[in-house]
């Protein structure tokens, strides 16, 4: 796709999208809960958070990879599980899959993937994890866990911070559903991006496919509310592989998670799409490093943006990142090359960064990074 070139950032695969994809699904992606107070907050508190350059080091060398839960990758950052990616460009799931495993990197993919979990495995291999919704019966999650587990997934992501699916107020104006709701507005909107419309009729609308058994119809918005500290136990106890709880903000929820076994914490607030009000992951997260201590393993997304805020994270107390929104917005606006451009990018702002800061690997980046008040 030509649209390349015209990407520099994020926020030029944010404008690429926008154009590009019909206002229901650009809305989709990028829109939040509430008066998305918290959205805008996550990316604000990043801007908070000073970086120190320090002169007269040698960084000629610089080196980004690192490990995470007794995994070596590439770079410091994947890709977080999203769902419907296929509503952005055809076959995202796998185009994500497959970058992650020749760049060395994760990928989370979402129970509300359409694309099957053995054909994203087959994509993506060990660098494909499987995240996990627990609706109210705990019998289907149970079962996608032990499904995903038989096909080879090793690293499961347990999402808690979803009790209830959130009211997000672009998804409600623009009448967005899953399966698509048909109306004289979306038709009107499908209508007039027509590239869109045609790509996506020629392949297939996308579908949850986890959730397509005519007994089962998926609903977006029931509740959540099976995943309690009873079922984290018994996924523990079945579960084989690696297990990260993914939605904390709390340190008290944190420390007992570390106290069960769980093998790592994720901190984020769902990118603001939950609770209008909720804390920036950024602000919490050295709070939550310095109660379980060093050498637990954190993950990290919510707010993220440009090189420069991966780093920040790092520092900040994570031990690596995801990144969500641009990554689809790159997928929309230039397909894989778009994906590759975005990827490409963040690896070089955040080895310019380190080059700024003095330090020469990942495993340097600790909180002596931070600027602060010299007296």
């Amino acid at each position: 796709m030509g649209n390349i070139e015209k990407i520099f950032d994020s926020n030029d695969a944010r404008s690429l999208s926008h154009r590009r994809l019909p206002k229901l699904i650009y809305d989709f992606i990028e829109g939040a809960t509430g008066r998305e107070i918290s959205s805008k907050g996550n990316l604000t508190a990043f801007d908070d958070v000073k970086l120190l350059p320090r002169a007269l080091v040698d960084v000629s060398e610089r080196n980004l990879t690192t490990s995470f839960m007794g995994n070596n990758y590439s770079q410091p950052f994947g890709i977080a599980p999203m769902g419907m990616c296929n509503l952005t460009y055809p076959n995202a799931d796998i185009l994500m899959a497959k970058a992650a495993k020749s760049r060395s990197f994760p990928h989370g993919l979402a129970a509300a993937t359409s694309t099957g979990l053995a054909e994203v495995h087959a994509a993506g291999g060990d660098n494909s994890w499987f995240q996990l919704y627990v609706f109210v019966g705990t019998e289907k999650a149970l079962e996608l866990s032990q499904k995903a587990q038989s096909i080879g997934y090793k690293t499961l992501i347990l999402t808690v911070d979803v009790p209830q699916t959130a009211r997000r107020m672009r998804e409600l104006r623009n009448g967005f559903q899953v399966p698509f709701n048909m109306g004289l507005s979306q038709f009107i909107d499908l209508a007039i991006h027509p590239f869109w419309s045609l790509r996506t009729l020629a392949t297939g609308i996308p579908k949850p496919v986890l959730f397509q058994n005519e007994d089962e119809k998926f609903d977006r918005t029931a509740h959540r509310m099976g995943a309690n500290w009873d079922f984290l136990n018994q996924l523990r106890s079945i579960w084989k592989g690696k297990i990260i709880v993914k939605g904390i903000l709390s340190v008290e929820d944190a420390k007992r998670i570390k106290k069960l076994g769980i093998d790592g914490v994720w901190v984020s607030n769902h990118g603001g799409r939950q609770l209008d009000g909720a804390p920036a992951p950024i602000t919490v997260l050295p709070l939550i490093r310095n109660a379980l201590g060093k050498d637990y393993p954190i993950a990290f997304d919510s707010g993220i943006r440009d090189g420069s805020d991966i780093v920040k994270a790092l520092a900040s107390g994570a031990d690596f990142t995801f990144l969500g929104r641009p990554i689809l917005h790159a997928l929309a606006g230039a397909g894989s090359a778009g994906l590759e451009r975005i990827l490409s990018i963040f690896s070089e702002d955040i080895n310019v960064v380190m080059a700024q800061i003095g330090v020469k690997g990942i495993y340097e980046i600790d909180n002596s990074v931070l600027a602060r008040s010299q007296e």
